[in-house]
């Protein structure tokens, strides 16, 4: 091609000096025999094919989990029991979670709010996508390792030399440079073989990134499944207490009038009157907060399911309705580390900084590129497709850094950098898991405690309040002793219905922090095997330089 100087421009490859397409019209002999061009194809992709078989950089491995044999040493037994009538629990070791994990509640309301907010969900929607998005650029990098096949057409108006116009037998014979078109049409093949991994790591960084969104998806549905049953027995719970709170108001109410009653008889001081009413006005106070705790629940449950909240009403949720499980099932640490979609989603992200790790130290290393093109041109179109119009060429280029101020280098020493980051997040991720499961057992031990004794402070209240009132009538006892058998009974009632409600989330919380069973689920589980076992060219050929 000529430049503004009137010179045309050439190219020089490997030390072979290649035409542009007008010199090879213009100083076209003899086609040269297919035989010699294959020969002569193969003598530049042979060498660079058998180099094709390593790939710089680190080679990764799993990180492995923190050495631990249980979650506590003052956790040992492996069952709940409380006694006073509340229900035991049992932990059984090494027992599958499923992937429903929310059906050992035994609820059929809960089971339709988990199936609307996974069906429905818009935070689901946006990691369904997001993983898809990655899916398909694993399928782009891969396509980096295929030949690169492109058509070109092309129309040009060149000044030639002098000393080509004795080719041009169609053209005037003038002093000086002559213009004249050059029409070309034909495909272009090009190929970069991997010599030193750079594809192959591009690919490996691209599979692990879509694990990652394929471990982060399977967190979003833990998380919102998590929301979900723990959001619901909130409400259940709250019910529970809104309705003792009523009951306990109603009873102050009654309270109130028999002070009166006495008060007017002379059977009691004014005093006594006074104390009723600030008791009837202190629990009136209690019950707005706990029905905006129940409108906050309300909403945020809507939102889960992917309804607008203030315009959606949420099924009778009643703790009555939900069963708590018998046996619950527990996963040993170094099980865990491999089962709970955070931590293999934090391991990914070493993978993937490993792999950049190789793709920065291969673009320390020459880049080869090999290409062919097989045409025809014509000074004219009408002759495009002549017998003595067809032109090829086949290049190889090389191109090695030489200097680019410190900039590759130090872009590898940052991949170091984000690999040891990387590192040390996976090794926090597994320690925040290792606390979940075990603040939440201790919690499953403390709370079914908790709820034993506050069953039997219930019932002795209960009986204390029977005989206070029956001793109260019959005159052997003031409105003082009543007033304060009823706040006992009072308290009683609302410590047992916190104390139940919170071994129900208790257990709902084990479930989350073990993992929720995801990799029982086949959808979940079908497409992380796809990702983590989908084969790419030459994912078990790659060595450590």
């Amino acid at each position: 091609m000529t430049h503004g100087d009137g010179h045309i421009s050439q190219s020089t490859v490997l030390g072979a000096r290649f035409a542009s397409p007008a010199e090879r019209l213009l100083a076209r002999t003899a086609p040269a025999n297919a035989t010699t061009v294959m020969r002569r194809a193969l003598a530049l992709v042979l060498p660079t094919l058998l180099l094709s078989g390593c790939a710089v950089g680190p080679r990764f491995t799993r990180p492995a989990p923190p050495a631990a044999s249980g979650y506590s040493p003052h956790i040992s037994t492996l069952a709940v029991t409380p006694g006073h009538g509340e229900p035991p629990q049992q932990f059984v070791v090494g027992q599958s979670i499923p992937a429903e994990w929310w059906g050992l509640f035994h609820s059929a309301a809960l089971d339709r709010l988990v199936r609307q907010a996974l069906a429905a969900n818009a935070t689901l929607a946006a990691a369904r996508s997001t993983l898809a998005q990655a899916r398909q650029a694993v399928l782009a990098a891969r396509g980096e390792y295929a030949p690169q096949i492109d058509l070109g057409a092309s129309a040009e108006r060149q000044k030639g030399p002098a000393f080509a116009l004795g080719l041009l037998s169609n053209l005037p014979i003038r002093q000086g440079l002559t213009t004249f078109d050059l029409y070309s049409l034909g495909p272009t093949v090009s190929y970069a073989p991997d010599v030193f991994g750079l594809q192959h790591r591009s690919v490996e960084a691209r599979r692990a990134a879509a694990s990652v969104q394929r471990d982060q998806l399977a967190a979003a549905v833990l998380t919102i499944t998590g929301n979900t049953v723990g959001t619901a027995l909130t409400l259940a719970s709250l019910h529970r207490q809104i309705q003792a709170l009523k009951q306990i108001i109603a009873d102050d109410g009654r309270n109130l009038s028999l002070v009166r009653r006495s008060f007017q008889l002379g059977r009691a001081p004014r005093t006594a009157v006074l104390a009723a009413a600030t008791r009837l006005a202190l629990d009136r106070a209690q019950l707005p907060p706990l029905r905006q705790r129940r409108a906050l629940a309300q909403d945020a449950l809507a939102i889960l399911i992917g309804q607008v909240p203030g315009q959606w009403q949420p099924p009778a949720l009643r703790l009555a309705d939900f069963q708590l499980p018998a046996t619950l099932p527990l996963t040993l640490p170094s099980t865990l580390a491999r089962q709970r979609p955070d931590i293999l989603a934090a391991e990914q992200q070493v993978h993937v900084r490993s792999a950049e790790v190789g793709i920065a130290t291969a673009r320390l290393y020459p880049n080869i590129v090999l290409s062919a093109s097989i045409a025809t041109a014509a000074l004219r179109p009408s002759a495009l497709f002549g017998a003595s119009s067809g032109v090829w060429a086949v290049l190889g280029g090389l191109t090695a850094p030489v200097f680019h101020g410190g900039r590759l280098r130090a872009e590898r020493r940052a991949s170091l950098d984000a690999l040891k980051a990387s590192l040390a997040l996976y090794r926090q991720t597994v320690l925040s898991a290792f606390g979940q499961v075990t603040d939440t057992l201790r919690a499953l031990d403390n709370d079914a405690q908790l709820a034993a004794e506050e069953h039997q402070a219930l019932q002795l209240a209960r009986t204390t309040l029977a005989l206070q009132r029956f001793s109260y009538r019959a005159g052997r006892s003031n409105v003082l002793d009543l007033l304060s058998a009823e706040r006992r009974y009072e308290q009683a009632r609302l410590g047992y219905a916190q104390a139940s409600a919170r071994r129900y989330a208790d257990s709902a919380q084990l479930l989350v922090a073990l993992g929720g069973g995801w990799w029982n689920d086949p959808g979940l589980c079908a497409d992380r095997c796809a990702i983590r076992t989908g084969t790419t060219r030459r994912s078990s050929g790659a060595r450590t330089q």
